[in-house]
């Protein structure tokens, strides 16, 4: 390694980690806390920007403390800036998960989804949109995102934080991208996110197939499965979420 090359490194080390890595030599210290702050601030406000209801729930000093930790520990995969909320939301739902406050990562998640979502340039594949989601092959609009998670992640904020156990049931949402570009969220029962889950995995699968999957995986009647499940899918189909049936 070049004398350069460890002049970058001692740099970058302290940037990360003040109190950890020392000053590199030949910089002024004033310069230095220039630096130092100007990579803080800088990426507390993306971060900020970018899961506002995260910040607000954590408030002072807890959300810098876990901007500085993100800084400090994490090492990034990708070299793109506007990656790294994903990689915020990684790190907080990985080795680094607070067991304190092990719904972090889940919120989150949450709050990045609707970025993703409006940010995605995926096409929704060619379909047939009278086509039978029961007697044709359903498909699964790449712009609707099934989500489950253990905590209600679409209840937390500064005015309500979990507490220590997760509930029995899981929370499942659906967000879907409208033509007009707008993400909106929905609950959904477990039982519909199980039959999107099918759709997206079975992707060759009729539709009346994937229900009586679904019925034998909860032990109900395939017939009464199919009567609550028409008018469902007759309005998934009409929003988008299920847009119609492959085109052989």
């Amino acid at each position: 390694m070049s004398t350069l090359e460890r002049q970058l490194h001692a740099f970058a080390a302290h940037l990360r980690d003040p109190a950890a890595a020392p000053a590199p030599e030949g910089v002024p210290a004033r310069r230095l806390a220039v630096y130092r702050d100007l990579v803080f601030h800088n990426l507390a406000g993306l971060l900020g920007s970018g899961f506002p209801v995260l910040r607000a729930t954590l408030g002072e000093p807890a959300w810098p403390a876990l901007v500085r930790e993100f800084l400090r520990r994490h090492r990034s995969q990708t070299p793109l800036f506007p990656q790294l909320a994903l990689e915020f939301v990684a790190f907080l739902g990985g080795e680094h998960a607070d067991p304190a406050r092990p719904w972090l990562g889940e919120l989150a998640h949450y709050e990045w989804a609707e970025a993703g979502l409006q940010q995605s340039d995926a096409a929704v594949p060619p379909h047939d949109p009278d086509g039978d989601l029961l007697e044709g092959i359903p498909v699964l609009s790449p712009l609707a995102w099934p989500l489950a998670y253990r905590w209600p992640v679409h209840r937390i904020g500064p005015e309500w934080t979990p507490p220590a156990d997760p509930p029995p049931e899981p929370t499942c949402l659906l967000l879907r991208r409208t033509p007009e570009g707008e993400v909106r969220f929905a609950q959904i029962s477990p039982l519909l996110y199980r039959l999107l889950e099918l759709v997206d995995a079975c992707p060759g699968e009729r539709g009346r197939d994937l229900l009586r999957r679904l019925a034998a995986e909860t032990a109900q009647s395939e017939a009464m499965l199919e009567a609550q499940a028409r008018p469902l899918l007759a309005r998934l189909q009409g929003e988008g979420v299920l847009p119609g049936t492959r085109i052989a």
